[in-house]
C-alpha cells in the first residue's frame, strides 16, 4: 500500500514517542484516533515494520497491540535522525512519590516466630472424622 511521506512520518512518530501502539481492526475507520492518519494506513505500515522484526505484534478482541523491539528503536531512530540520547516513553523509569504508602505493620522478619514455634491445638492431637457421640438417622421417604 502506498502511504505519503508525511503519514508515514506521523505514524513512526507516534510509535517512537510512545514505543506502543494500539489501532482497531476497522480497515474503514477514517483516522486513528491518536494520529491523524487513516486508521488502514496505520495498521498497514505497522505490519510492514512487524514483518522486518521491528515490532511484535498481539491481536485481542478486535484490536493490534504493537510494540516496539530494540531493533525497531534503532530503525526509527536512523529513520527520524534521532539522537542515541532520545528514549520511548515505555523506557522511561517513573519516579516513585514519596509517602506514597504507608510502611507495613508487621513485626520485623528476624523478630517473627518460626514455624516450628507455632502453637497447635490445646492437646496437640487431630481430631479425625465423627465424635463419639454421633448418631445418624436415616429416613425412609417410601
Amino acid at each position: 500500500m502506498l502511504i505519503s511521506k508525511d503519514n508515514r512520518k506521523q505514524i513512526y512518530q507516534y510509535l517512537f514517542q510512545e514505543g506502543v501502539l494500539v489501532a482497531q481492526k476497522d480497515y474503514n475507520l477514517p483516522l486513528h484516533p491518536e494520529i491523524k492518519v487513516r486508521n488502514l494506513e496505520v495498521i498497514k505500515a505497522l505490519q510492514s515494520l512487524n514483518s522486518r522484526g521491528y515490532v511484535k505484534t498481539q491481536f485481542s478482541w478486535q484490536y493490534y497491540y504493537y510494540t516496539l523491539t530494540a531493533e525497531g528503536i534503532e530503525y526509527l531512530r536512523a529513520y527520524l535522525h534521532l539522537p542515541a540520547e532520545i528514549v520511548p516513553r515505555t523506557f522511561l523509569k517513573t519516579a516513585k512519590a514519596v509517602g506514597a504508602r504507608p510502611q507495613s505493620e508487621r513485626q520485623p522478619r528476624e523478630d517473627r516466630p518460626r514455624g516450628d514455634e507455632y502453637r497447635r491445638r490445646g492437646d496437640g492431637e487431630k481430631k479425625v472424622g465423627a465424635g463419639a457421640d454421633f448418631k445418624p438417622e436415616f429416613v425412609s421417604y417410601y
